[in-house]
C-alpha cells in the first residue's frame, strides 16, 4: 500500500523518459512511480491537487545558510541612501550591544554612497567599540579603529577598509560564533529556503577563511540535524584550509586530507560532505574579482586569492584524494587559474569527478571549450545580474557585458549549467533567478547579455536535475521518477509559461514542510 497518492496534478517531472504526469505515488518518503504505474494502487492517503502544477524540489547548489541566518538577525544598512543614515544605524547598533561585544552590521554596499565609509567615520558613532561593517559581497568589510588596533602586524587596510585576506583576518578576530547561535541561524535560513521551494542545498563553505564561523561549524549542522532543526537536505562544502598534509600509504594517493581522511560523499541523504571549496579571487561588488583587463571604471583588475602555483597544488591534491572540487572563480583571469588547475590535476584520471567552477561570473568565449573538454560544470547565480546587472555591465563595458553569468553559451558548448543563489549576497528565490535566465532583464528592466537567454525548461533543469547532479544527488533528487525522494514543489501556475508564479507548498519526503498542507 502506498503512503500517499497524489492525483489531479500537472507534473513536470524533468525525467526525459516520462516528462509529464498527473499522478505520483509515494512510499516511505520515496517515489514509487507516476501515472498508470500507481494510479490503481491502494493508498493510506490520497490528495487531489485540483490541477495545480508540480515540479521537483529546487536544489540550491551554492548557498550560505549560517551566514544568511546570522545576517537576518543583525542590524542592516541595506536601506541607507547616504552616509548619515548609515552612521545612524551603526550608532543604534552600538547602543544595543553590551560593552566589550562586537557590533556586527550587515547590508553594506559602497556603490550608492559615493565611496567607502572610513574607520574615522565609524569612530564618530562607535564609542570606542569593535564595529564590523560587513560588505554584501562577503569579500570586504570596514571596521572601527578599535578593531584595527587588534589586527596582526602586516594586515593592510585602506582607511579601515579590508578586502579578501584582510577581511578574513577580521573574521578570525571576531569568531567563533557559538554552536547554539549557528543552529539558530541555520534553521532560520533553511525555513526561508523552504518558503521558496528549496528542499536541498550545498552549503558553500565551512571551516576556513572568509566562509568560516567556527572551527567546529560542522558540529552545528550535525546538532541541527539531531534536534530536527535542519530544514533542508545539506551537502557541506569544506574550505580547502581544512586539508592538511598526511602520511597516508603511498598507494592511497592522499597527499593532504581532513582528519580521518573523510571526503566528498560521507554522510546520509539529510547531511553529508560535499565538495572542497577553493577560492581563487574576490567579487565584482568589491571590485576584487580577478580580470585579464581592468574594470571599465578604473578600479583596477582585481586580485587573485593566492599564487596560482599554490592554488594548483591544492586543486591537484584534493582531486587525487577523491574530493569533488568547487572552485570559486568570478573574473576571467581567475577562471583561467581554475581551468589550468583542473587540467593539470586531471593528468591523474578520475572518472566521475564532476568538478565545478562556482560563479563563473565573467567567462571569455575562448574559455567555453575548456569548460566542456574538462567536464567542468558552471555553477552560476543569475539573480546577481537581476540585482546588480546594471552596475556589472557598466564596469565591464559593452564588449564584456555579454560574457557575464552566461547561460546559452554554456549550454551550446556542452557545459552543464547549474543554478544557485549565493544567498545572502542577493535574493535567493529560484523562481526569480529562473525568470532572469529566460528574459535576462535586470531589476530596472535593462537587458544584460540578452544573447545568453535560455528556455524555461532549461532554466528549470538548472535548479532541479542539473543542480542535483552537481551536488551528487542525481539518484535521489532533481527528477520526479521511481526511486527518487519525494521532494516536490506545488505551484499556482505553469512555470514554463511564466516564472511569475507562487509556491503553494513545499514537500520533503512526501510531507508538506511549508505552505498549504494536504
Amino acid at each position: 500500500m502506498l503512503d500517499l497518492l497524489i492525483t489531479g496534478a500537472r507534473v513536470l517531472t524533468m525525467d526525459p523518459g516520462h516528462p509529464t504526469a498527473h499522478a505520483v505515488g509515494v512510499w516511505r518518503g520515496r517515489i514509487v512511480g507516476v501515472d498508470d504505474a500507481v494510479s490503481g494502487l491502494p493508498a493510506a492517503a490520497r490528495v487531489d491537487l485540483g490541477g495545480a502544477w508540480v515540479v521537483p524540489g529546487f536544489v540550491d547548489a551554492h548557498v550560505h545558510l549560517a551566514w544568511t541566518g546570522l545576517a537576518a538577525g543583525a542590524p542592516s544598512v541595506a536601506a541607507c541612501a547616504d552616509r548619515a543614515a548609515l552612521l545612524a544605524v551603526v550608532r543604534e547598533a552600538v547602543a544595543a550591544r553590551r560593552a566589550g561585544e562586537w557590533v556586527d552590521v550587515v547590508g553594506y554596499d559602497q556603490r550608492g554612497l559615493g565611496g567607502h565609509i572610513t574607520a574615522a567615520e565609524l569612530d564618530t558613532v562607535a564609542d570606542g567599540r569593535l564595529v564590523h561593517l560587513i560588505h554584501d559581497s562577503g569579500h570586504a568589510c570596514v571596521v572601527s579603529s578599535s578593531v584595527l588596533a587588534l589586527l596582526p602586524a602586516g594586515v593592510s587596510h585602506r582607511d579601515g577598509l579590508l578586502v579578501e585576506g584582510g577581511a578574513a583576518a577580521v573574521r578570525e578576530l571576531r569568531q567563533p560564533y557559538s554552536r547554539a547561535e549557528l543552529v539558530d541561524a541555520i534553521e532560520r535560513a533553511g525555513r526561508q529556503c523552504l518558503s521558496e521551494g528549496v528542499t536541498a542545498c550545498a552549503e558553500a563553505g565551512i571551516g576556513g577563511g572568509l566562509i568560516k564561523h567556527s572551527p567546529i561549524e560542522g558540529a552545528a549542522y550535525q546538532e541541527a540535524e539531531r534536534l530536527g532543526r535542519l530544514p533542508l537536505r545539506v551537502r557541506l562544502m569544506v574550505s580547502a584550509d581544512v586539508l592538511r598534509p598526511v602520511a597516508a600509504h603511498a598507494t592511497d594517493e592522499t597527499p593532504r586530507a581532513m582528519d580521518l581522511g573523510l571526503r566528498t560523499g560521507f554522510g546520509g541523504d539529510r547531511l553529508a560532505l560535499g565538495a572542497v571549496k577553493v577560492f581563487t579571487d574576490g567579487g565584482m561588488m568589491a571590485r576584487t574579482a580577478a580580470l585579464t583587463a581592468p574594470y571599465a571604471d578604473g578600479s583596477g583588475s582585481g586580485e587573485l586569492y593566492a599564487d596560482p602555483a599554490e592554488l594548483h597544488a591544492v586543486i591537484r591534491d584534493a582531486h587525487v584524494a577523491g574530493w569533488q572540487l568547487a572552485v570559486h572563480a568570478i573574473g576571467d583571469r581567475a577562471v583561467d587559474v581554475a581551468l589550468d588547475g583542473f587540467e593539470a590535476a586531471m593528468a591523474v584520471p578520475r572518472p566521475g569527478a564532476r568538478h565545478r567552477i562556482e560563479h563563473a561570473g565573467l567567462v571569455r568565449p575562448d574559455q567555453l571549450e575548456r569548460f566542456a573538454r574538462l567536464g567542468v560544470a558552471a555553477v552560476v547565480q543569475p539573480a546577481f545580474l537581476w540585482s546588480f546587472g546594471d552596475d556589472y555591465a557598466r564596469i565591464m563595458g559593452p564588449e564584456r557585458a555579454g560574457w557575464l553569468y552566461r547561460g546559452r553559451s554554456f549550454l551550446d558548448a556542452g557545459v552543464r549549467l547549474v543554478g544557485s543563489s549565493d544567498r545572502p549576497v542577493t535574493v535567493g528565490a529560484p523562481l526569480l533567478a529562473m525568470r532572469f535566465m529566460v528574459d535576462r532583464l535586470s531589476s530596472s528592466g535593462n537587458p544584460v547579455g540578452a544573447a545568453e537567454a535560455i528556455t524555461p525548461t532549461q532554466a528549470l533543469r538548472a535548479y532541479t536535475a542539473d543542480a542535483a547532479w552537481a551536488c551528487g544527488w542525481e539518484r535521489d533528487l532533481g527528477t520526479i521518477a521511481p526511486g527518487r525522494l519525494a521532494d516536490l514543489v506545488v505551484l499556482d501556475g505553469d512555470p514554463l509559461r511564466s516564472f511569475d508564479v507562487s509556491v503553494v507548498s513545499t514537500v520533503q519526503g512526501g510531507q508538506v514542510v511549508h505552505g498549504e498542507g494536504w
